[in-house]
């Protein structure tokens, strides 16, 4: 008896397989040439194994047929939603860090406010607890935006809270990543429906686990209410994001409120990401953008957007430049820590000019490749004089840059390539001294439960580390 297919003629079958993949990478897909480098190590040393993750993670030639249509429609939307609001005009030359806000204006049309009152939220706690305050007294509409809701206590708490509104006739617009959110059924969200509420799901699968994409995701986490209070910043919906995971343990986070004249700019980007998912056709948008008459702290700030449907990465540009621009102090802090050259290097002229760099990052990373991952970089940036820190108090999740105490970052964005270019982020970028003050103190509080990184002590790490490491780096452009 013989096999249909020898094992000669299945090889031949999987390298045929691997050339046809690499001329398409290199010829048809014009990727970052380290990302296509990194796709054939892939295919060279995985043939089958490589060929099924580039279907999950790859697949670059289809993002501008997937996103061409939101592209136009959004331009044209933003165009009118902007013509709906207030004209801002503040004396910026006045203010620090000019050129930052006008590179962020000109480059992603983010508007400046200073019309704000923010509020920092460090712990998740307490975060919730305003939410779930607001939430109660909402009377006109409640527009939630979030990457992960869990099944599990907070979850549903939230989906309850949300039904019970619309019960009462508040308008509920629900959006939530159909991957982040994957555990969340229809039976979960009926009664939400049943009551009035609307709820939608962010770029789903078309065929169940065939093309379960993990590129493109909508990571934002937004909460805009009556268009008078909105929240923004790194905190998902779950158990664990309020320190109840025994596996996690205490999670340390940041997350902001916003209430003032910025609250319409993170309006606008619900309504194009929700009308987008959901198809929904709105034929009054003037409704949702408040004229926020009232004086509030005078806390300046712009709302920037990135993702996969534009050409620009706004806010690692951003980042770029607060890290260029700083005189004295530049802290940082992510879960996630993969930098791009340009970021990098930005990073490495800043401690060598003399700054005070300073970087932290999970102790206890919550997948062993991302700590590879990042571990890959801490030498180059030792040598520089950029000073590590590993946070071992549970888990910090919080994307956070600041400098000097005049201008900081708070948003959904990671320091990593995938946040840059893959997923849809939105960042609060912040310029005011005593938000920056807050800030810059809490993270030399969180230093006291870090480890810090010495140049011995990180070459003393095991053979299989550095290797792993090594092979992490090359495939970084992916990650």
């Amino acid at each position: 008896m013989h096999l249909p297919i020898s094992l000669g003629n299945l090889g031949s079958i999987i390298f045929l397989i691997n050339i046809l993949l690499a001329i398409f990478l290199i010829f048809f897909e014009r990727r970052n040439p380290s990302t296509t480098w990194a796709w054939l190590l892939i295919l060279i040393f995985f043939p089958i194994v490589g060929f099924i993750v580039y279907l999950f993670l790859g697949q670059n030639l289809s993002r501008e047929k997937i996103f061409n249509k939101k592209i136009i429609e959004d331009n044209e939307k933003s165009k009118y939603l902007k013509k709906l609001r207030s004209s801002y005009k503040y004396d910026i030359d006045a203010i620090e860090n000019v050129d930052t806000i006008r590179m962020l204006y000109k480059s992603s049309g983010s508007i400046f406010t200073q019309n704000n009152h923010v509020q920092l939220y460090f712990d998740g706690k307490e975060k919730f607890e305003a939410l779930f305050n607001q939430i109660k007294n909402a009377k006109k509409f409640i527009h939630i935006e979030y990457y992960i809701i869990q099944k599990d206590d907070l979850g549903l708490k939230l989906i309850d809270a949300l039904t019970e509104k619309a019960k009462e006739g508040v308008e509920i617009k629900l959006l939530f990543d159909a991957m982040g959110s994957s555990k969340i059924t229809k039976n979960t969200i009926n009664p939400l429906i049943e009551a009035g509420g609307k709820v939608s799901s962010f770029f789903p699968s078309r065929v169940a686990f065939i093309n379960r994409r993990i590129n493109y995701r909508n990571h934002r986490k937004i909460v805009v209410i009556d268009g008078e209070v909105a929240f923004l910043g790194g905190f998902n919906v779950g158990n664990e994001y309020i320190s109840k995971d025994p596996k996690v343990g205490y999670w340390r986070d940041t997350h902001i409120k916003i209430i003032g004249d910025a609250i319409n700019d993170l309006e606008e980007r619900f309504l194009l990401d929700w009308t987008y998912a959901s198809n929904e056709h709105i034929n009054d948008y003037s409704k949702y953008f408040i004229s926020n008459t009232f004086n509030k702290d005078n806390v300046g700030l712009q709302i920037v957007s990135s993702g996969p449907d534009l050409k620009e990465q706004h806010i690692r540009n951003g980042y770029i430049k607060i890290i260029n621009h700083a005189k004295n102090t530049l802290y940082l802090q992510s879960p996630y820590f993969v930098p791009d050259d340009s970021m990098l290097n930005a990073l490495k002229i800043c401690a060598l000019s003399g700054k005070d760099v300073r970087i932290m990052i999970p102790g206890n990373p919550d997948h062993i490749f991302m700590g590879w991952a990042a571990n890959a970089y801490v030498k180059d940036l030792l040598d520089c004089g950029v000073k590590i820190y590993l946070y071992n108090n549970g888990f910090i999740h919080c994307k956070a840059i600041m400098a000097d105490s005049s201008v900081c970052s708070i948003g959904t964005a990671n320091m990593d390539i995938r946040s840059f270019k893959l997923n849809f982020e939105t960042n609060a970028f912040i310029f005011n001294r005593n938000i920056c003050n807050t800030m810059e103190n809490q993270f030399l509080k969180d230093m006291e439960y870090c480890t810090e990184v010495t140049l011995q002590s990180f070459q003393s790490r095991p053979l299989y580390s550095k290797i792993f490491e090594s092979i992490t780096r090359l495939l970084s452009p992916i990650l």
